[in-house]
């Protein structure tokens, strides 16, 4: 995956994104046709949108055969990091607790999930 720091998907470039870590790689009709199950989006907008975040270097395309296959050229965790930490800092103050308190008080968690966050916790107290 590429060390690109600075970039910043917009909200349809991480769409297409979630698609290309799902699958790891596809062409522009697969993006579009997953796209499609659950909005309404014009094959040509994903293309356009699929060629500029190639021009960004969001993504890396092979273009060996006449069909373009699109793979991601960030990794999700290091757009998960990046999205946190500005949201942590705009929204919380730099505050991660405040993050986690809300996070967690504003749904219902399985028991399966608060054991997850326990582990977790346990974790970062043996560090």
């Amino acid at each position: 995956m590429s060390t690109f720091k600075n970039l910043k998907p917009t909200d349809s470039e991480l769409e297409i994104l979630q698609v290309l870590w799902n699958k790891e790689q596809a062409t522009v009709r697969e993006v579009h046709e997953t796209l499609s199950e659950h909005k309404d989006a014009g094959y040509t907008t994903t293309l356009k949108l699929m060629q500029i975040m190639f021009e960004k270097g969001l993504v890396k395309r092979d273009d060996s055969s006449k069909t373009h296959i699109y793979k991601a050229n960030i990794s999700k965790e290091s757009t998960q990091k990046q999205f946190i930490g500005k949201m942590v800092h705009s929204l919380f103050g730099g505050s991660s607790t405040e993050l986690v308190m809300q996070a967690l008080g504003s749904a219902q968690h399985s028991e399966e999930d608060l054991n997850e966050i326990q582990k977790l916790l346990d974790n970062l107290k043996k560090k």
